[in-house]
């Protein structure tokens, strides 16, 4: 999300609270806010999900309204994503390509 720099410390005291609260919600992996550091008014919030239905209840909290409320204060449309993985790998990857 792009926010107008009179709006950044406004969103962020609302967004740090949420995304630690958020973690302790069933079924969330990781809740996470970043800050661009070459733009300093880009943030992403980021989550993960065990489940689809994990992630359909989240959307339907009263945490996530918060959510969708912050993105109306930014300057364009915010990108949203929603990525479906049925299969994780690491270092193995690496070491077999490079085998």
């Amino acid at each position: 999300m792009r926010i107008p720099p009179k709006k950044n410390c406004e969103v962020l005291e609302v967004l740090r609270p949420l995304a630690e609260r958020i973690k302790v919600n069933p079924g969330c992996l990781g809740s996470h806010l970043y800050r661009d550091l070459q733009e300093e008014d880009v943030l992403m919030f980021e989550q993960r999900w065990r489940s689809e239905e994990d992630l359909k209840l989240h959307l339907q909290s009263n945490d996530y309204r918060t959510v969708l409320l912050l993105m109306e204060v930014a300057l364009t449309q915010p990108e949203i994503c929603f990525e479906v993985v049925n299969h994780t790998s690491g270092f193995e990857t690496i070491e077999s390509a490079r085998a």
